[in-house]
C-alpha cells in the first residue's frame, strides 16, 4: 500500500481485495469495537436489555437480508426457520445437558437444511408465488411444533433451558448475556460481508439482478439458490438459538407470521442488499415500539388517560407505522437507511466542495 496525497492506492491484489482497505476504515471499526466493549460501563440494565434486543435482531436481519436483498428471493418463513433453530438448541439443552456453544451452531445447522428443503420451490417460481411458499414454510414448521410431542413438549409447545455457563461462568444478567450476543453479531456480520464480496454472494446478486443472464454465463441458479436459502436460515438458527438462551425458554409464540415481517421491515428500512443496512433496519424497528411507548403515555398523562385506555390504541399505531415506513422508504428511498448513511458521509467527505 502507497500513501499518497490524493489518496490510497494498492499495489497488490490482496490489498485490493482487503475488506477494510483504507487505513480510516481500520480505524474507525476498531474505535466502534472499544466502544462496544466499553457499553457496560457506561449503561444500565435497562440500557443494555435494549442493546442486547438490537443485536439479537441484527443477527436475523443479516441473515434475511442475504437472500432477499442479494439473491432477489422473497421470504415470509423467517419466524419459522429461527423456530427451528430456537428448538434445537432447546432440546440439546435441556434434554441432552449440551453447552450453548454447541447449541448456537446445531440450531443453525439444522435450521439450514430445514431452509433449504423450502427453497427447493425456487427454482420454479419466484416473487410472490415463492413468498406464498415461504409462508406455507411458516405454518407448516409451527404446526409440526405445535403437534409432536417429541418436539414441542407437550401442549404449551414451551422448553426451558437452564441458564448457560461459559466455564463455569453464568450468564445471567444482561450484562454478561451481552457478551454472549456480541462476538455472535459481529461475527455474524463480518462474515456476511466477506460472503457477499465473494464467488458465491456475485453469483447471488447476478440472480437478483437477472436470473436468466446468469444462468446463461455459467451460474448454476439452482445451486446457489439453494445455498442462499441454507445460508439465510443457517443465520435465522443462529439467531432462534440465541433467542432462547437469552430468554432461556424456546416458545413458538416468539417466531410467528408477525415476527417474519418484522423482519423484512427491517430490511427494507434499513436497505436491502446491505449488510450494514440490515443493522440499521434492526436498531431502528426495535427502538420504534420503546420510543412509541414514551410518546403515547407521554400526550396519555397531557390528556389524563391511563395507560390501559391507550394500549390497544398503542399496539396498532405500531403496525399503522411499520406498514406506512415500508410504503414511504419503498416510494422515496427505495435503498433505505443505507443510502441515508452513505448520502450524509459523502456529504462531509466532499464538504465545502458540493459538486
Amino acid at each position: 500500500m502507497i500513501n499518497r496525497e490524493c489518496g490510497v492506492f494498492q499495489t497488490t491484489y490482496r490489498g485490493d481485495m482487503a475488506l477494510y482497505p483504507v487505513p480510516l476504515a481500520k480505524a474507525s471499526y476498531g474505535l466502534l469495537l472499544l466502544v462496544l466493549l466499553a457499553l457496560p460501563l457506561a449503561a444500565d440494565s435497562h440500557k443494555m436489555a435494549i442493546i442486547n434486543l438490537i443485536g439479537l435482531a441484527s443477527v436475523g436481519a443479516i441473515g434475511l437480508n442475504i437472500l432477499t436483498g442479494y439473491t432477489g428471493q422473497v421470504s415470509l418463513g423467517h419466524g419459522a426457520f429461527m423456530m427451528v433453530g430456537s428448538y434445537t438448541a432447546a432440546i440439546l439443552s435441556a434434554r441432552y445437558g449440551m453447552p450453548f456453544w454447541i447449541g448456537l451452531p446445531a440450531g443453525g445447522a439444522v435450521a439450514a437444511a430445514v431452509g433449504a428443503f423450502f427453497g427447493i420451490p425456487s427454482l420454479r417460481i419466484k416473487g410472490l408465488y415463492l413468498a406464498i411458499a415461504t409462508l406455507a414454510a411458516q405454518f407448516i414448521i409451527e404446526w409440526c411444533i405445535n403437534h409432536i410431542t417429541w418436539i414441542g413438549g407437550g401442549a404449551q409447545s414451551s422448553i426451558y433451558v437452564p441458564t448457560p455457563t461459559f466455564f463455569g461462568w453464568e450468564i445471567n444478567n444482561e450484562y454478561r448475556r451481552y457478551f454472549l450476543v456480541l462476538p455472535v453479531c459481529v461475527l455474524a456480520y463480518v462474515a456476511a460481508q466477506n460472503l457477499v464480496r465473494s464467488r458465491v454472494g456475485r453469483a447471488f446478486i447476478a440472480i437478483r439482478d437477472r436470473d436468466v443472464a446468469a444462468e446463461i454465463i455459467g451460474v448454476d441458479i439452482f445451486k446457489y439458490k439453494l445455498l442462499s436459502f441454507a445460508v439465510s436460515s443457517f443465520y435465522a438458527g443462529v439467531a432462534g438459538a440465541l433467542w432462547t438462551y437469552y430468554l432461556k425458554i424456546a416458545n413458538y409464540e416468539h417466531f410467528i407470521l408477525s415476527t417474519s415481517i418484522s423482519y423484512l421491515a427491517m430490511i427494507i428500512i434499513g436497505g436491502l442488499g446491505s449488510v450494514l443496512g440490515s443493522v440499521f433496519g434492526a436498531v431502528f424497528i426495535t427502538l420504534l415500539p420503546i420510543v412509541l411507548v414514551y410518546v403515547v403515555e407521554g400526550i396519555a398523562r397531557l390528556f389524563g388517560f391511563t395507560y390501559f385506555t391507550i394500549a390497544d390504541f398503542l399496539a396498532n399505531l405500531r403496525l399503522i407505522i411499520y406498514g406506512g415506513l415500508i410504503i414511504l422508504f419503498l416510494a422515496i428511498e427505495p435503498e433505505g437507511l443505507y443510502r441515508m448513511w452513505g448520502s450524509i458521509k459523502r456529504y462531509f467527505r466532499l464538504w465545502p466542495f458540493s459538486y
